[in-house]
């Protein structure tokens, strides 16, 4: 009984599949070395089919059983070529799960501390300060009056009595630069005389004689 029995060392995913394929190039060596000597075989025999029948026969069965070892390498080939496609197909998965593990515990320790109420109670408190903000934002955004409280509807009337002024001021404006002097003449014949209204007597005329009459009174009050 051997009691320092050592452990065998456990072969790689990566080992095997460097091992097979050494396995499959010395196979593939192999075919072609009996390749050339199946050719070599026929050669001979097709040499001495008419001269030499028993050698013929011979090299022909040499051929034979060259052919029949390149049937069983390439039965080997095929198997070690389907292990290592599985071999490597295995590897694949087990990366694959590796990594879909890691990332598990990755989630595991972001959601520790996590759970569907305490996610739904942040968002509540975030909803509820957005609302506080927006109170707060529109209540900032309102005008001060400072204690002042003002009749929309009393300034309105006011203000439509200054515009009233304002349009009542422009019509005197225009009526008092229209002169007596600045309007057309209208001829005599366009009216007959009957119709016509008695001419007025000129300002200035009147004005000329008052002037004169006080002239003399003023000279009489000297006398």
């Amino acid at each position: 009984m051997n009691l320092f029995r050592t452990a065998k060392a456990k072969t790689s995913p990566k080992d095997a599949i460097v091992r097979l394929r050494e396995s499959l190039e010395m196979l593939e060596k192999r075919e072609k070395y009996l390749q050339t000597k199946i050719d070599n075989e026929l050669k001979f025999a097709k040499a001495n089919a008419s001269k030499n029948k028993r050698a013929a026969l011979t090299a022909l069965k040499r051929k034979k059983a060259y052919e029949d070892q390149i049937s069983k390498i390439m039965g080997s080939r095929m198997t070690l070529e389907q292990q290592v496609m599985a071999i490597e197909n295995a590897n694949v998965n087990l990366e694959t799960m590796n990594a879909m593990r890691a990332g598990a515990e990755a989630m595991k320790q972001i959601h520790g501390n996590l759970d569907i109420n305490k996610v739904d109670a942040t968002m509540d408190d975030i909803r509820d300060q957005m609302d506080l903000a927006n109170e707060i934002s529109d209540a900032i955004s309102q005008p001060v009056n400072f204690g002042v409280e003002f009749d929309e509807d009393e300034l309105n009337e006011e203000l439509e009595l200054l515009e009233q002024e304002e349009l009542d001021a422009k019509l005197l404006d225009t009526g008092a630069g229209v002169s007596v002097g600045s309007l057309p003449e209208v001829p005599d014949t366009a009216v007959p005389a009957i119709a016509q209204p008695p001419r007025p007597v000129r300002t200035q005329a009147l004005t000329t004689d008052e002037d004169a009459e006080l002239a003399e009174l003023k000279a009489s009050m000297a006398m």
